[in-house]
């Protein structure tokens, strides 16, 4: 369980990153900037702790996909982006590769 913890951890560092990472200008801004290098940081630790126990190619589409989705909803919350039906169906499909994989492949390490 604490390897989902791990992994839930990594993708939040990564979300906050790069979220931060926009508001960074180019890191021509110190605090965003900063925060840049700590949650990327933070998140290459997690995923690695991560990878003791779930396979790389699960864990990263896992981490991946999840970041996708999150910085997108960021996105259209914080900054105004639209998203228009292709935009929602491509996370929709994210999505359901997400859970496709982790109930029916027997590759998702459970």
């Amino acid at each position: 369980m604490k390897n989902w913890l791990f992994l839930s951890l990594a993708i939040l560092s990564e979300t906050i990153a790069t979220l931060a990472l926009k508001s960074s200008e180019g890191f021509s801004r110190f605090w965003p900037s900063t925060l840049v290098v700590i949650g990327y940081g933070l998140a290459f630790y997690f995923l690695a702790q991560t990878l003791r126990t779930i396979p790389i190619g699960v864990a990263y589409a896992i981490w991946s996909g999840v970041g996708i989705v999150l910085i997108a909803l960021a996105n259209y919350f914080f900054f105004g982006q639209k998203l228009d039906m292709p935009a929602l169906l491509g996370i929709g499909l994210i999505v359901s590769g997400i859970v496709v994989m982790n109930v029916f492949s027997n590759t998702a390490g459970h």
